[in-house]
């Protein structure tokens, strides 16, 4: 006896290779080679002029250059082939790294930070000397974080225009929060963090200098401390997420739920699951009815039908690496998609 209704329940372990990294690889070289430089002149100046806020400058770029090191590592141990002790591959390294970045970005840069304004506040008769290097130092970090955050905005702008959307504030701040390429969002909050951290540096040298009095350089380091624990902080949450499992933005669901409610024979979806497995990793599970007194041939075709909307969602999705299967004892076919068959063949 036939049920009212056809139960399919489809296993689309719609896994998205990564197929190139270069843009995250690019932005990463980019933040790294400026933050290796700007690490040394800091230093340099931190010595000459006795700044806590240059010598939290310094802390922080070098951090920066260690965490761009880290990221690096990241992008090519994620892309490496899957195995039979990680069937699902290697996506989530990215995710790790990147954890790890937001790490070290608290517990050195902003924890040193603090020390420094800390032990400036304690010094007595301690002078700024110098205060000119600071500046011409000061000015050309900016260049080249400036820069660095240019290529990184510009990869993550990218984004948006492939979809066909305008460019603003709203369309911004939506793709930052579901972004899943922890890469390019991890030198956007740094080299930010690290405008910000140059501003408030050259700010309390100035008012040091002007004043006379040193506790404005001593607040300048802690100001910076405090902001790069609280862009640690952001980092690290989002990476949590990621490591933990996250789905694929809001967006992309409700149009791949959309297109396949399209289908005449689908009568409504019971369940859509995905999780990032990588940036461009994606594990989807889908559960659909459909309409009654479907033969064998034309479920197949309805299955089909799915997985093309789902790759239309996804566009640089495997196809080879699509999958759907029919799960229902009285159905004995296999409905898995044709490219998954052919491959096996």
């Amino acid at each position: 006896m036939l049920y009212q209704s056809i139960i399919i329940k489809i296993c689309s372990a719609t896994i998205y290779s990564v197929v190139d990294n270069s843009s995250s690889r690019k932005a990463v070289y980019a933040a790294l080679f400026g933050n290796l430089g700007i690490a040394a002149a800091k230093f340099i100046a931190a010595i000459l002029t006795g700044s806590a806020a240059m010598w939290a400058e310094a802390y922080h770029s070098t951090s920066d250059t260690f965490n761009q090191i880290l990221l690096l590592i990241g992008i090519k141990t994620s892309s490496r082939v899957a195995s039979e002790r990680h069937p699902f591959g290697y996506g989530k390294e990215q995710f790790f790294w990147s954890f790890l970045v937001a790490t070290m970005l608290f517990g050195i840069s902003g924890i040193l930070a603090l020390q420094q304004g800390f032990s400036a506040f304690l010094a007595a008769n301690r002078a700024i000397e110098n205060v000119n290097v600071s500046y011409v130092i000061l000015a050309i970090s900016a260049v080249f974080e400036g820069n660095g955050l240019r290529v990184a905005f510009s990869l993550f702008r990218q984004g948006i225009e492939s979809r066909g959307e305008k460019v603003g504030l709203g369309t911004l701040l939506k793709e930052f929060q579901e972004s899943k390429d922890p890469s390019i969002l991890t030198v956007l909050v740094e080299d930010s963090a690290a405008l910000l951290g140059i501003a408030i540096a050259g700010a309390g040298i100035f008012l040091s200098q002007v004043t006379g009095n040193t506790v404005y350089d001593a607040i300048s380091s802690f100001a910076i401390g405090a902001i790069l624990m609280g862009f640690a902080f952001f980092l690290a949450r989002e990476n949590k997420g990621l490591l933990i499992g996250e789905a694929i933005s809001r967006k992309d669901y409700r149009r791949i739920v959309d297109l396949v409610l399209q289908i005449p024979e689908v009568n409504r979806i019971i369940s859509l699951r995905t999780m990032h497995l990588g940036p461009k990793d994606v594990l989807v599970t889908m559960e659909v009815n459909l309409v009654d007194k479907l033969d064998t041939d034309r479920i197949e075709t309805v299955i089909d039908t799915i997985e093309r909307r789902i790759i239309q969602v996804i566009p640089y999705v495997n196809p080879s690496k699509v999958y759907i299967e029919l799960e229902q004892d009285s159905c004995p076919v296999d409905f898995r998609s044709k490219s998954k068959r052919k491959q096996q063949q």
